[in-house]
């Protein structure tokens, strides 16, 4: 006979009585303290499902067979896919793209659409390595416990939960999860054009409450080349960012014909004014700088640092020889200027009062001996149209040299008086006591292209998650929030 200690087996009777009372009086009886008594015992399992996708490396790779991008996202969806099977769920594998876990085989009412594939880990973890999960003081750290494993794995028990307490359902809920969002959201371009919209469509990858309206996304490229020179000094090459999503916190370039000692007192100067933080060493009779800034997501680039403007800076400071490359960098330098972030060199600022100002974000150049190539990532408000926006950004650029090319995106927005919206915002002030309202993102979330698709958590007001920078956390606390919401939101929209 199995041995329960008293609490425990006074919790499995209460647990077995309303799983009882709900098959007998029906969903009606259902209550937030039922939800509160079924998820007292289950934050180990969810740290632990959490855990278990965050340790497999997701970022993008080579295409192969039954992997569209790459080994590490299909690893973790295989692995998403296993927990959702050992929950009780129907999950299928959809070519590698997505995959999907079901409560049922009704019609769908409800789709929780959450990606599994992360960004680049980056520099600086102080509390552990990016895919080794740790959990100190409530809060597990790792590289996607935010963005956006952790709120998959929540969404994943939430299903676990309706279907543990035998609430009747007349219609589906279903999750979708991705591999590609991180990266152009391809897996949801493949996977809607093969089967329909839900009525109503969440994701868990922005933040409490509801984010109902997405600003639009302006993402062009410029380049420019130039011959060869040998006159010194001279810039050899110059490298910055990792993605087009994120503002570079590091840089660096390679000068010839200047000593760091030549270099130190005009970057002093240029730390005091752009607080970007230089070094220098030399190799192979060139002097590299490296730039330390503060990354940040691009769609608030108020929020850090941008190594490559403030390294442009500096190098515009320097006395360089005439020629393409000097040229090119002060003509960038006078286009995109260090803290510059909303685009008024260009000619482009703009705000309005539902999804705030146009952000500008300069997040790649790559600078050779005969050429440069570059991009920024643009965030726009519901007034940006290509007449305000790409029109006059094009015109600068070409107008001092550069070739540009570009299209732009228009931003998504939801009404807040919707059915839909007005039942997440009433389940979560009810679970939080927190006010609900509907706010704006310069953030491309996974619904932007979901008719009527909002999203809607995994993280309460006011905490840093770290979001694509080193220490991405997550406090567990909010996952196990999220997890009695959503049981409680499947269990309204679907039955």
């Amino acid at each position: 006979m199995p041995f329960f200690s008293c609490n425990r087996r006074e919790k499995r009777i209460e647990w077995i009585s309303i799983k009882q009372a709900v098959r007998r009086r029906g969903v009606l009886h259902m209550t937030r303290e039922q939800i509160e008594t079924y998820f007292a015992d289950k934050e180990k399992l969810l740290v632990d499902a959490v855990s278990r996708l965050v340790s497999i490396d997701s970022v993008e790779g080579p295409s192969a067979p039954g992997a569209p991008f790459g080994p590490g996202p299909a690893a973790a969806l295989r692995e998403a896919l296993a927990i959702a099977q050992e929950w009780g769920l129907a999950a299928q594998d959809h070519e590698g793209y997505v995959g999907t876990a079901d409560l049922n085989a009704q019609e769908d009412a409800l789709h929780i659409l959450g990606h599994l594939d992360v960004v680049a880990p980056g520099e600086g973890w102080t509390v552990t390595s990016p895919y080794a999960p740790k959990l100190v003081d409530g809060l597990l750290y790792g590289r996607g416990t935010d963005d956006d494993k952790g709120p998959v794995a929540a969404s994943l028990l939430a299903m676990k939960a309706v279907k543990d307490l035998g609430v009747p359902l007349k219609k589906n809920c279903k999750v979708i999860m991705g591999t590609n969002e991180e990266s152009g959201s391809g897996d949801i371009a493949w996977y809607f054009a093969r089967h329909p919209y839900a009525p109503a469509t969440f994701s868990p990858d922005s933040g409490f409450p509801v984010v109902n309206t997405e600003k639009g996304g302006f993402r062009p490229s410029f380049s420019r080349s130039w011959p060869a020179q040998d006159a010194l000094p001279r810039v050899k090459w110059l490298h910055g960012g990792i993605r087009l999503n994120i503002l570079p916190g590091d840089a660096s370039a390679a000068v010839e014909g200047l000593t760091m000692y030549d270099i130190q007192p005009i970057a002093r100067d240029v730390t005091s004014r752009t607080g970007i933080k230089f070094t220098f060493a030399h190799e192979n009779g060139l002097t590299v700088i490296k730039a330390r800034g503060e990354a940040s997501h691009a769609a608030w680039p108020q929020g850090g640092n941008n190594a490559v403007t403030g390294l442009i800076a500096l190098l515009c400071a320097l006395p360089l020889a005439d020629g393409g490359c000097r040229d090119a960098l002060r003509d960038l330098n006078a286009l995109l200027p260090h803290g510059d972030y909303k685009g008024r060199a260009l000619g482009i600022a703009q705000e309005e009062p539902v999804a705030g100002p146009l952000t500008v974000a300069f997040s790649l150049l790559e600078v050779t001996e005969t050429g440069l190539e570059g991009r920024f990532d643009s965030r726009v408000p519901l007034c940006a149209d290509e007449s305000n926006c790409l029109a006059p950004a094009r015109a600068a650029f070409e107008s001092r040299g550069f070739t540009f090319q570009g299209t732009q995106g228009a931003p998504h927005h939801v009404p807040s008086d919707s059915p839909f919206i007005r039942t997440l915002l009433r389940r979560y002030e009810e679970y939080t006591g927190l006010k609900g309202e509907c706010l704006s993102t310069g953030g491309g979330t996974y619904v932007h292209d979901i008719p009527g698709g909002v999203a809607f958590g995994c993280t309460l007001p006011g905490f840093d998650t770290h979001l694509h920078g080193p220490d991405e956390r997550v406090r567990v606390s909010d996952l196990m929030l999220s997890a009695k919401l959503f049981t409680h939101i499947i269990i309204d929209l679907c039955s």
